[in-house]
């Protein structure tokens, strides 16, 4: 029998360590087993004063009828979403990489002041420019565009950041013996940089497209037209004057969500290595 205090005492903190770590993980995963149960119950059910944790029958025809409403068409919102986010991320990832490689291997005057500016900028409230990228929006003609809400956010100070701070550990030697041997700037920075950046960005390529799925305000602002806007906004439908169809908004959000924790799911080992490399070191 081991009566070693310490050993005794390890096991008691690894048991409360699971413990807590077993109640903080209940406590993130019921807003989502209730957007679940709520999304496959009846009217009755989701509007009843009881308490109701699962439906008696689920209703699995809520999902087919958000998909299919023509006077809220989820499934146009839903192409475009993924039209936005996927375009979002493909021109984000390319400037980001330009701006990383520029700032962490190319010389030239005012290098590292102008990267100081940048990062001054992430200081300043999003809100505090929306009203500038309207404008500009609109003297494009691009409102009520998808390329309205592609656009103004192709570009990162984070993510240029984050990728720079990555960069900067790939040794000069390497790149001044590419040099050496006549490597041009844009091969050796798709042949070389581009590949060892692997996890950071993937990191950023996910980051980037929840954040352009979850986006609200700047759609809402560049759209009129039905049919030119996302899912984030189109949720909102289903509240009217003579109600709330909340089992609809319920399934119409577990269709916004579920992309999202797939892709998390099996991408999140790269986020925590991109972070870990990218993000904490350099």
């Amino acid at each position: 029998m081991d009566n070693n205090p310490n050993r005794i005492q390890n096991k008691y903190t690894r048991a409360l360590v699971f413990i807590l770590l077993l109640l903080g993980s209940l406590v993130m995963l019921f807003p989502f087993f209730w957007m679940i149960s709520g999304s496959l119950k009846t009217i009755r059910e989701i509007t009843s004063p009881e308490i109701i944790w699962w439906p008696e029958e689920a209703q699995w025809s809520n999902y087919a009828e958000v998909l299919t409403m023509k006077t809220n068409p989820f499934g146009i919102y839903f192409k475009n979403s993924i039209l936005v986010a996927v375009a979002n991320t493909v021109f984000t990832l390319f400037t980001t990489i330009l701006a990383a490689f520029a700032f962490s291997r190319l010389e030239f005057k005012g290098r590292d002041k102008l990267f100081s500016i940048l990062l001054a900028t992430m200081m300043v409230p999003s809100q505090m420019y929306i009203i500038t990228n309207f404008i500009t929006i609109t003297r494009m003609n691009l409102y009520d565009s998808l390329w309205a809400q592609i656009i103004p956010y192709t570009a990162s100070v984070f993510y240029i950041y984050l990728l720079r701070q990555f960069f900067n550990q790939i040794p000069d030697q390497i790149y001044l013996a590419a040099k050496v041997d006549g490597c041009s700037d844009w091969k050796y920075l798709w042949k070389m940089m581009v590949p060892n950046a692997k996890s950071s960005l993937v990191t950023i390529g996910l980051f980037n497209f929840i954040a352009s799925w979850n986006a609200y305000l700047w759609p809402l602002m560049v759209t009129g037209n039905i049919n030119k806007r996302v899912l984030s906004i189109g949720l909102q439908y289903f509240a009217s004057e003579s109600g709330t169809a909340y089992h609809l908004m319920m399934a119409g959000a577990t269709i916004v969500v579920l992309p999202l924790i797939i892709i998390y799911l099996l991408f999140q080992k790269y986020i925590i290595q991109g972070i870990a490399r990218g993000g904490l070191k350099g």
